[in-house]
């Protein structure tokens, strides 16, 4: 908070606040430099504001001192120290949120070499090799950036330069549990966070998103489907297909995707900036796309095939690589079959509406062409009245589109439970944001239903109706006044001042806090608005869940890999 005081104050003095050259997504704070101080009498009221609340927290605690102050018991918490000390097993969360899962390490270290490090996918490398490769990609990305430098705006640059002056750690592989699959297998995940190549990665999204509305069949949510499939009036012979793409980033074959991405922005020349990088971006991106290495439990691993995984930009990267096919073939050989076609990254939608003819071979021509481009496979749902597609239940009535909330079988619904330390406003925002989607996705019939199906939930996680009912009614009522069409409001850094605090349930409220600002500093700044930003403490899953792992000790990994390769040249044999 008084960094962010006495930077406005300096910046104001300066005549620098109007900067409008900022971006969120590439902004990197200078952790080299300070505002110098405010105005003597400023800088007191900061002091005399921060020694209120730390006053007041203090009477908050004698007040609660005979309350139980942790929300675990004494035997939770013991049990709770004895797995993490435990690296005999090892908990990861699982895929599709179905909840943690606790695994003998061992085991899950055998797995994870097994399924995916020892096959074609991945290299092994030392930590010599892998330590040399990043230092020399380093080396190479800054004299890059050097020779292009007048590319490049002001902003970007800033946020490289100050990027690459910070430490920056090796990915790190693990496999999330599918419980839900019988044999029970893993899904690969990398953890890019802090890494090199994760910046230059965050940087080529950035420059993405001046790409996606190109693609055609580009689309952001379930939201902005149903709205485009309302206004469509439909022949009567039209129908509903969807596909699934099988292991869509690592099918993406590197040298394809690339290419395709260089066509792209060869082919849509007129329509994209002027002053879009196109040959750092290409450059930038080859690099990302073919250096992603990473640790795992003391070993280090090149991939070799697919997208890299976990890197900042693969969303993006899978939408434009397979969406240039789209454009360039699938949308021109099959647009008069295809009256509506999106795609969510791996997932399409579409409405086929049959030749005059009734040929099903322009169908099964279809799907060829879909299944045609590099490794890429699609499992393509044939046309019906009925379909799936990400959380919709899309049904065809009389010509029209019926929707409804799709929520699958195996869904646990996890949600905050009260005895959760979450600010309230989190699960206010929840309970505001699902009565949200559900209104937007269902009629008042199905809404209903849906909706008591909620609360049910909600009540077995602990709520009661009582303390849900109030939460309830004010996001009816925000409904009502029809703000679920109202994009949310942005706040500017300029005029916001943020006063972040750690949740506690016997902290300061809101309240407090604003009531002491009000008092004591508000008639002294120039601030439009203040915002008190509540994060969470520390959870189960931050104390259990970690990405890097270290072998147990009677566990050599190296002899391990050395003999799992020998079993599998004996097989082949």
């Amino acid at each position: 908070m008084a960094r962010s005081i006495r930077t406005k104050i300096y910046l104001k003095e300066a005549n620098m606040l109007n900067n409008s050259d900022y971006n969120k997504q590439i902004y990197k704070k200078n952790l080299t430099w300070h505002p110098p101080p405010a105005p003597i009498q400023i800088e007191d009221k900061i002091t005399e504001f921060e020694k209120a609340l730390k006053k007041l927290q203090e009477s908050n605690y004698k007040r609660h001192k005979h309350c139980q102050i942790s929300n675990l018991n004494p035997l939770q918490l013991s049990a709770l120290r004895q797995l993490r000390q435990n690296k005999n097993v090892t908990i990861k969360p699982t895929d599709k949120n179905l909840g943690p899962a606790a695994m003998d390490t061992s085991d899950y270290i055998q797995q994870v070499l097994q399924e995916h490090l020892l096959t074609n996918a991945y290299k092994q490398l030392t930590f010599q090799e892998a330590n040399n490769i990043m230092t020399q990609l380093k080396t190479f990305l800054k004299n890059l950036l050097s020779e292009q430098a007048n590319t490049l705006p002001k902003s970007e640059l800033t946020f490289f330069q100050r990027s690459l002056k910070e430490h920056h750690r090796l990915p790190v592989f693990y496999g999330l549990p599918k419980v839900h699959k019988q044999p029970i297998s893993l899904r690969p995940v990398v953890s890019t966070s802090g890494s090199l190549l994760a910046i230059f990665s965050t940087w080529i999204d950035f420059k993405m998103k001046t790409l996606l509305p190109l693609i055609q069949s580009y689309v952001q949510n379930s939201i902005n489907v149903t709205n485009e499939l309302r206004d469509i009036i439909l022949p009567d012979n039209a129908l509903i297909f969807t596909a699934d793409a099988i292991s869509m980033y690592t099918n993406i074959d590197t040298d394809i995707g690339i290419q395709s991405i260089r066509d792209f922005l060869t082919y849509n020349m007129n329509s994209i900036p002027t002053d879009f990088p196109h040959e750092l971006f290409l450059q930038i991106l080859e690099i990302v796309m073919k250096n992603n290495i990473f640790s795992f439990a003391d070993t280090y691993w090149l991939q070799l095939t697919g997208t890299a995984m976990g890197t900042p930009a693969a969303c993006a990267y899978a939408t434009i690589t397979f969406g240039h096919y789209e454009n360039s073939v699938i949308l021109k050989d099959f647009k008069n079959e295809l009256l509506f076609y999106k795609r969510y990254i791996d997932d399409i939608i579409g409405v086929w509406v049959p030749p005059a003819t009734n040929d099903p071979g322009t169908w099964y021509n279809f799907k060829n062409k879909l299944n045609n481009w590099g490794n890429l496979k699609w499992k393509v749902e044939e046309p019906s009245t009925r379909s799936t597609f990400l959380d919709l239940d899309i049904q065809l009535q009389n010509k029209r589109f019926i929707f409804k909330t799709y929520q699958k079988d195996m869904n646990l619904y996890l949600y905050i439970p009260p005895s959760s330390a979450h600010p309230p406003s989190c699960f206010k925002g929840l309970i505001a944001g699902e009565l949200r989607r559900y209104w937007l996705q269902n009629n008042p019939s199905n809404f209903q239903d849906i909706l008591s199906s909620f609360i049910q939930r909600l009540v077995a996680r602990g709520h009661t109706i009582n303390s849900i009912t109030p939460i309830l009614l004010n996001a009816a009522e925000l409904l009502d006044k029809g703000h679920h069409n109202e994009a949310p409001s942005k706040a500017t850094g300029d005029d916001t001042l943020f006063i972040h605090r750690v949740f506690h349930p016997y902290g300061l409220s809101r309240t407090d806090i604003r009531y002491l600002y009000s008092k004591i500093l508000q008639p002294y700044l120039d601030f439009d608005k203040m915002i008190i930003a509540m994060s969470r403490p520390t959870n189960l899953r931050d104390v259990l869940t970690k990405a890097t792992m270290t072998p147990p000790a009677n566990l050599d990994i190296n002899n391990l890999i050395k003999t799992m390769r020998q079993q599998s040249a004996n097989v082949i044999t």
